[in-house]
């Protein structure tokens, strides 16, 4: 159960996330305004994921952040707030095969590009955490925000979806592998992942192209 915020507190909550709401006042003129980010990049193991999240004018979400600033335990709370109360929002993911074909910038723009395309209604402006995505709408306004997963509402809440969306697939894969511990590092290279690939090898979700590139850095 979240701790209810009171008094000064509240009030220090409610003005930070006035102040992540900018892009998306700045933007409402030019029609829906949706959030997008990826979680899963890095990680040596498992598919990239995207979320792409439509929130209401003035929704309020008390501790809306970037998905990495926040506990386990937060980050899923919100995440079923945010599909309660989001007038839509979507996910993509693309596998680790993909990922070794397509690399992994691609994969992370097709993800993006797939949450994007399961929005009702389609959004005319996309708030972006760094990036351009190629592939979409040339009318489609995007706006790339550096860290804009802890300066946008709409970027913060596609962070949570991406990254619960994620998590939750990696402790499915942690059942089905579980020599790895996917559970605990989400297939990120920790000490013990790296140890249990060397004891184990390569199961069928490990990225070939980043172990490779990994091994040769050694």
């Amino acid at each position: 159960m979240a701790r209810v915020l009171k008094g000064e507190k509240l009030e220090q909550e409610l003005m930070r996330l006035k102040q992540m709401e900018q892009y998306e006042k700045e933007y409402e003129s030019f029609g829906v305004v949706c959030g997008i980010d990826e979680a899963g990049r890095g990680p040596l193991a498992g598919p990239v994921v995207a979320g792409a999240v439509i929130l209401p004018k003035d929704c309020r979400i008390l501790y809306l952040n970037d998905s990495k600033k926040l506990s386990p335990k937060r980050r899923e709370e919100l995440f079923s707030e945010i599909q309660e109360k989001a007038v839509s929002f979507g996910t993509g993911v693309v596998s680790p095969e993909e990922i070794d074909e397509i690399n992994i910038l691609q994969a992370t723009y097709k993800a993006m590009r797939q949450a994007f395309e399961k929005l009702t209604p389609a959004p005319e402006v996309l708030l972006n955490d760094a990036v351009t995505i190629p592939g979409l709408s040339p009318n489609l306004v995007q706006v790339p925000i550096i860290k804009g997963d802890a300066k946008s509402v709409s970027i913060a809440a596609a962070s949570i979806v991406a990254k619960v969306t994620r998590d939750h697939m990696m402790e499915e894969y942690d059942k089905l592998y579980p020599e790895y511990g996917f559970a605990g590092h989400k297939g990120y290279g920790t000490a013990a992942h790296m140890a249990a690939i060397r004891e184990y090898g390569l199961c069928p979700i490990h990225r070939r192209s980043f172990i490779h590139v990994k091994q040769r850095a050694r």
